[in-house]
């Protein structure tokens, strides 16, 4: 018997956890609780609507919607909104990773790597209504937070039509099945990239008659092609995730193509503004030193995540069955185990560390050079409140130069690596991947979308 089974035998001796299927007696409670107060908004709306809708929600949540999404643009977040979205989110994580653990759905790399190309894709749609791309009857529907709900609506439909017409080959690895799938995937997912196109992109053409097409007919090319060849560059991946993936990537070029075609033509904003003024060099701070960053990790962490990769473990994840508190207890024993020996390197080179501290740098890059050097304002309570400091500071030692934004940096990088140290040394129950997951996802949602829209707007003068 190996040193890992002895391991093993040890801890089956410990009391198990709970089976990764079953529901733990608190997260019936938060879907209990979420159910009664969507029912409870629900009844509200419908008999109280005076009170639920036009004196609370509308002035809190729905009109910074619409004067964000306005002629003026950029409508601060307050107090109020704020608490809603985080606790919003908190409460969904919660609820969705008991969901998706129960449906069974992978919670691995390539599901990572997915979200982050639907995280991704968000900023580049929100640069375009930036630019005021999008007519002023549909530009709401992409503002933060409604772009994500709205990106999330086209995400399970891709998901649910990836599994259900491919799926049903993914046990099988022969050419035929092979070819089947992946014949099923590109005619499905290319109507659906086409239909992407024709809601969110083709209507907005009219708005624009002095806009030019060159590049739009590149990028239309251009993205059915990214997305046939990384349907093939994915063989091997369940079809839910491959589908994900392909697609999002395949509407990320899609969306770049408008930003090049803004490049070439720009149209005129409705704020007035006809910016042809391109700057790049911010993308060499915003983007080059967050890249740096995350490329030491890789190199010091990958050697060791394939060492892991090879044992049949992951990362940080107990073995199914083990509970943390018995692995904790077995701290002497369980010293030698590969998850822990390799786990700490081989998290620094996992795709949910490296895209969790790429996103909170870029955020912290790209508001510092937008406010201190662009001349951006910034539209979240907390982090004007950062800034405002770092401008106090500056007063004191006489500098005239930037609003104070250097101290937002300076936060942002701590907290990550905070983040990032935490994750390196955490060790999950196999049942918590999907909880995992799901921090990182909010992680990178408020950190890698709105630090790539920064980018963009800094790139495009919008």
């Amino acid at each position: 018997m190996s040193d890992v089974d002895e391991i093993h035998e040890i801890l089956s001796h410990h009391k198990p956890c709970l089976p990764s299927k079953q529901y733990h007696p608190l997260e019936k409670v938060a879907i209990w609780s979420v159910l009664a107060l969507f029912t409870a908004i629900a009844v509200g709306l419908t008999l109280f609507n005076e009170v639920v809708w036009v004196e609370t929600l509308k002035p809190i949540i729905w009109d910074p919607i619409l004067k964000d999404a306005g002629v003026a643009g950029d409508a601060g977040y307050t107090p109020q909104n704020t608490a809603i979205y985080t606790s919003s989110m908190f409460i969904c994580v919660i609820v969705l990773q008991a969901v998706f653990r129960k449906l069974q759905l992978p919670a691995d790399d390539r599901m990572t790597l997915a979200l982050i190309a639907w995280v991704s894709l968000a900023p580049i749609l929100r640069v375009l209504e930036d630019a005021d791309f999008y007519s002023s009857e549909v530009d709401w529907l992409f503002i933060s937070p409604v772009i994500h709900l709205h990106l999330t609506t086209w995400l399970v439909v891709i998901a649910l039509i990836s599994h259900y017409l491919a799926g049903k080959w993914d046990l099988d690895s022969g050419f035929s099945a092979e070819s089947r799938k992946h014949t099923t995937l590109f005619s499905s997912l290319g109507l659906l990239l086409f239909a992407h196109w024709t809601m969110l992109y083709r209507p907005a053409y009219s708005e624009h008659p002095q806009m030019g097409s060159q590049m739009v007919i590149i990028g239309l090319m251009a993205s059915f092609t990214a997305l046939y060849f990384i349907l093939i560059k994915t063989r091997g991946w369940p079809a839910l995730t491959r589908g994900m993936f392909s697609f999002a990537v395949a509407a990320i070029v899609m969306g770049l193509s408008h930003w090049g075609q803004f490049i070439i033509t720009p149209w005129q904003q409705e704020s007035g503004m006809n910016n042809s003024e391109i700057t790049l060099w911010p993308i060499l701070i915003v983007i080059g030193i967050p890249a740096i960053v995350c490329y030491w990790m890789y190199k010091k962490g990958i050697e060791d995540a394939r060492l892991l990769k090879s044992t049949g473990f992951d990362a940080g994840v107990l073995p199914e069955g083990v509970s943390l508190k018995s692995w904790e207890f077995e701290e002497e024993l369980v010293k030698d185990h590969p998850i822990e020996r390799l786990s700490n390197n081989a998290l620094l080179a996992s795709p949910m560390v490296i895209a969790m501290v790429f996103g909170q740098l870029v955020d912290g890059f790209a508001t510092m050079m937008g406010i201190d050097f662009f001349g951006y304002g910034e539209k979240h309570p907390v982090s004007n409140g950062v800034i405002e400091i770092g401008g106090e500071v500056n007063q004191m030692l006489g500098i005239s130069f930037g609003e104070g934004a250097w101290l937002f940096t300076i936060l942002k990088a701590c907290l990550v690596g905070l983040i990032a140290w935490m994750f390196v040394q955490m060790r999950v129950e196999n049942r918590q991947t999907h909880l995992r997951q799901l921090i990182v996802l909010a992680v990178l949602i408020v950190g890698l979308a709105p630090g790539l829209r920064d980018i963009g707007r800094l790139v495009l003068g919008v």
